[in-house]
């Protein structure tokens, strides 16, 4: 078969590849979250989830369309909801620099956020808007209260492992104590990265002891010995004695560029489809990026299994918010707020998203929109009109409910 015509490799072939064996071997040890991730991926754009058949209303061609999961670790059921959210963003710009940042919990910790997700990321953001929020105020750095920072979740590395770390984009400014005045940051530099790191640690490890104090920890496995009060001391006092990774990008060259940015950040999933590169005899082939040879790329081989096993890794607790917003951008005020700070600056509201540095918006990849014109890829003179629909089916039947006959001159059927 041409290789432009070879189906591409997905995640989703390496979970129903191995669905029994690893289901059968660690299923007992996987979350809820875990397990419904598992098999959402499995179902996705699949008979199972359900579907409808579009027939072009020029021409006899027909096609299926399956539904998607929408499942936010799913590789191919991000690019409608990272749209959709930049379009929501477009219009809380402001015409400043804007900073990125990264805060990494040291590996010391790591595997204790691993068994604690919800608590110890919940407490990697507080750590880290807390001390951009007490670095900023400080009249030596740069003396402006209310700086606006987003903060996007990522727990793994580039093989996989885990590596919780924070992606933050932080306005280069915020508005004084008084609220009377904007306060900028150089174009070119924000806040001294030595400072923001000891702060970091200072912080999460004091909220990492009040937790303990509170009796809020887990600790399971080769960990728990964690539990009795003079190892935890021990454990944390090591972690405090090293230096944490705080890490400051370049500056964005203007405002329009961080939608650019932002796509590729806020609804990424731990690895993407087009990073396989093979999947036979139970083994699968990736690439990687190497950060430790200046970003060369190179490949990685694991078992399936072990693939899988990391995968979920980064499972999210349900309900978890992996995107969250500080400082003037917090949701409770950020209308007021942004309203206060374009006045400040003399700005107007963007009446478009950015061009030059944005990329396109994307559209749905399934025909879950079914008012959508989709021109006919046969005739190119027709549109795709929906025939027949049918909500998700129990995944032992061999296919789905279809129409007896053909449906193409009937009227369309109610979605609802």
């Amino acid at each position: 078969m041409p290789a432009a015509l070879r189906r591409k490799l997905e995640v989703a072939d390496v979970f129903r590849g191995e669905a029994d064996s690893f289901l059968g071997r660690a299923g007992r040890h996987l979350s809820i979250a875990q397990k419904r991730t598992f098999a959402a991926i499995i179902a996705c754009r699949t008979a199972a989830l359900g579907g409808h058949v579009t027939a072009c209303d020029h021409c006899d061609h027909q096609q299926i369309s399956y539904n998607s999961c929408r499942n936010r670790h799913c590789p191919k059921c991000q690019a409608l909801a990272r749209a959709e959210w930049l379009e929501r963003r477009e219009a809380e710009l402001l015409p400043i620099p804007y900073f990125h940042l990264v805060f990494t919990l040291p590996q010391e910790i790591a595997p204790l956020a691993l068994q604690n997700k919800r608590l110890l990321y919940g407490m990697l953001f507080d750590a880290a808007s807390q001390t951009i929020a007490e670095v900023a105020a400080n009249p030596r750095h740069l003396g402006a209260h209310d700086v606006g920072m987003l903060a996007v979740l990522h727990t793994w590395g580039q093989n996989l492992m885990h590596h919780p770390h924070l992606h933050c984009v932080v306005s280069g400014g915020g508005l004084s104590a008084d609220a009377k005045r904007w306060i900028a940051s150089k174009s070119y530099y924000f806040l001294p990265v030595r400072v923001l790191s000891r702060v970091f640690r200072r912080k999460y490890c004091q909220l990492l002891g009040e937790a303990y104090d509170k009796g809020q920890l887990e600790f399971h496995g080769r960990l728990a010995p964690l539990a009795e009060q003079a190892a935890f001391k021990r454990f944390l006092a090591a972690a405090a004695a090293r230096e944490w990774v705080v890490y400051a990008k370049r500056p964005f060259r203007e405002p329009s560029c961080v939608l650019k940015y932002l796509a590729r950040y806020t609804h990424r999933v731990a690895i993407s489809n087009r990073r396989l590169v093979r999947y036979q005899a139970g083994r699968v082939t990736l690439r990687y990026k190497d950060y430790a040879a200046h970003g060369r790329t190179g490949v990685i081989t694991l078992t399936a299994s072990e693939f899988i096993r990391r995968f979920l890794l980064h499972v999210l607790p349900k309900g978890f918010m992996r995107i969250r917003y500080f400082g003037y951008l917090a949701n409770r005020q950020r209308q007021e707020k942004l309203a206060l700070c374009r006045r400040l600056l003399g700005a107007v509201v963007p009446s478009s998203g950015p061009q030059a540095c944005s990329e396109p918006t994307a559209q749905p990849t399934t025909n879950d929109e079914h008012d959508i014109a989709i021109p006919c890829p046969t005739c190119r003179q027709g549109v795709l009109r929906v025939i027949y629909q049918w909500d998700r089916y129990s995944p032992a039947a061999s296919h789905p409910p279809m129409p007896a006959t053909s449906r193409r001159d009937q009227p369309r059927e109610d979605s609802s």
